[in-house]
């Protein structure tokens, strides 16, 4: 019996949740190394998986796990991992060190505000670490009924960090602050409830309709993919579109996608700022992995009977997310509303069924999270500096803290796709893919770049140039423990942006699997030859003639 690696994976951070929450009162500090050290350790068994993953091997998973659970309703532990859920998984484990270093002291004014008995370092800790597990698993489980418990788990723990932990830089009271956080909280949980609710009805009626045509319910994905390709499975066209539609509601709530995504703003306005990157770096990526790996799956008819409302739904993120993302005087808010436009293009991908498109897709879920996690965690360090959210309320600051302000402007830049960082190759794919499917979409998605340029350039010429205002005029520079979590973020941009064949390898066969259980190609171009055609080797045999 081989290692159960992927197990393994989400075991660890959830050990490490639990070990964390376990440290006395007294013993803050290590507390806080407990959980990097945890963290480290599910980095390194994300990095084992990659390596061990064979992107040219047959078959759509690889490392898989299968064990009976509740036999008696066809629930099975079973996990599996193609290069799209290794991808996310990776970045994962990359990115929760780097939110452990960054919220380092987040905890500590609470702890100013509490009795012993609560202890909220070790609390803060043990919840990023319980939603890494969470999320971790829920990109291998290949059982629906599997997938959908740790889908729904992880609300439980980002509504104690949202509503517990939440930034108190706004310039408001300490009562107002707290009714703010515990309201986004509120949102946050009720929307993404009201998702899965609706998500459980249709995994029941999953159940139901392999039960009746198979013989035996099951929530396999793969049992369910390859009874329908050999014709063991039918689903009649308004049973699959229904079912589809429940899963597809839970995966936009969560995604963001427009008009679902109004609990976004506020839950990453509230949060701190590596609370709001697990938010939409990590946990929403959940929601546009599971419709690359269920929703298409799953229901490949009714993915292409709901295609051109989706496409419809995703321009308008786009631009609307940008729009807003303009007019925002709230830093964290305006990073929200441009991940709700990103978040657009990522599932305009999607659904545009074609190579280029899904390929760019998966891209943009990496690359998104990297860069968003670069311009929030050192938004997170400017607000910490200067007590307030509020764009007009900082002024100059290149001229007091230029590594700062030089790190603010590469993850802006990245965040607006400029060439050479890595979310440009991700943006390109997906407008070029959707091209070549829908070209009117995809000409009017291009303006969501023309407005991302303009909501980064503006934040940091409002922010970083002009008169150095007198609240900045003390502002330090980063320290070293804060150059440790964006230097390699950076570092990451540039790499990927100049060289991204070693992802492109790795998610390249995961979407061509896709579209085939979609029954997609891509569109050939249209050439049109206007010269005669003329008999193969006429010109060759009138030069050997002579």
């Amino acid at each position: 019996m081989s290692f159960p690696l992927l197990t393994a994976a989400a075991a660890v951070p959830a050990i490490g949740a639990v070990a964390t929450a376990a440290v006395p009162a007294a013993k803050r500090t290590a507390a806080k190394w407990l959980a990097l050290l945890f963290s480290l350790a599910t980095l390194a068994l994300a990095l084992v998986i990659a390596v061990r993953f064979d992107p040219g091997a047959k078959g759509p998973f690889q490392l898989t796990e299968s064990y009976a659970w509740i036999a008696d309703f066809g629930v099975r532990y079973e996990l599996g991992v193609d290069g799209i859920a290794v991808a996310l998984i990776a970045l994962t484990a990359l990115l929760i060190p780097f939110v452990i270093l960054a919220g380092w002291h987040d905890a500590d004014a609470l702890e100013k505000e509490t009795t012993k008995r609560w202890r909220p370092t070790q609390g803060f800790f043990a919840l990023i670490l319980a939603v890494e597990a969470m999320v971790i698993i829920s990109f291998e489980a290949t059982d629906v009924f599997v997938f959908y418990i740790f889908f729904e788990a992880m609300l439980i723990p980002m509504y104690f960090l949202i509503g517990g932990f939440g930034d108190r830089a706004d310039g408001q009271g300490a009562t107002e602050s707290a009714a703010r956080r515990s309201s986004a909280a509120v949102k946050f949980l009720l929307y993404n409830l009201a998702g899965g609710l609706i998500m459980l009805a249709a995994v029941i009626g999953l159940y139901a309709v392999t039960a009746d045509q198979i013989g035996t319910g099951t929530f396999s994905l793969q049992q369910i993919v390859e009874a329908r390709a050999a014709g063991e499975l039918t689903m009649g066209a308004t049973t699959e579109r229904l079912l589809f539609l429940g899963f597809f509601f839970a995966f936009a709530v969560k995604a963001p996608l427009w008009p679902l995504h109004t609990w976004l703003p506020g839950a990453m306005g509230e949060s701190t700022a590596p609370v709001a990157v697990l938010i939409t770096a990590v946990v929403d990526k959940v929601g546009t992995f599971a419709m690359l790996r269920f929703c298409l799956q799953l229901f490949p008819e009714a993915s292409k009977w709901a295609t051109p409302v989706i496409l419809v739904l995703a321009l308008v993120s786009i631009l609307y997310g940008a729009l807003l993302a303009v007019a925002q005087k709230d830093i964290k808010r305006l990073v929200a509303y441009a991940s709700i436009s990103h978040f657009g293009f990522i599932i305009l991908g999607i659904f545009a069924m074609t190579s280029q498109g899904q390929g760019g897709a998966t891209l943009y879920m990496v690359n998104h999270g990297i860069s968003t996690a670069a311009l929030m965690l050192v938004a997170g360090f400017l607000i910490s500096r200067r007590g307030s959210r509020i764009i007009g309320d900082y002024g100059g600051v290149q001229k007091v803290a230029p590594v700062l302000a030089g790190t603010f402007l590469i993850g802006g830049l990245a965040t607006l796709s400029l060439p050479g960082l890595a979310p440009f190759v991700s943006e390109f794919l997906v407008l070029v893919g959707t091209f070549s499917r829908y070209p009117v979409i995809g000409i009017i998605a291009t303006a969501g770049i023309v407005l991302a340029a303009l909501y980064v350039l503006v934040l940091y010429q409002r922010t970083m140039t002009g008169p150095v205002k007198a609240e900045v005029r003390g502002m330090p520079d980063l320290k070293a423990r804060e150059l440790v979590v964006v230097a390699p973020l950076i570092a990451l941009l540039l790499f990927l942006g100049v060289y991204p064949k070693p992802l492109t390898d790795l998610v390249n066969p995961a979407v061509d699997h896709t579209l085939s259980v979609v029954d997609q190609q891509d569109p050939k171009p249209d050439v049109r030859v206007n010269a005669e055609p003329r008999e193969a080797g006429t010109d060759r045999d009138a030069e050997a003639a002579k």
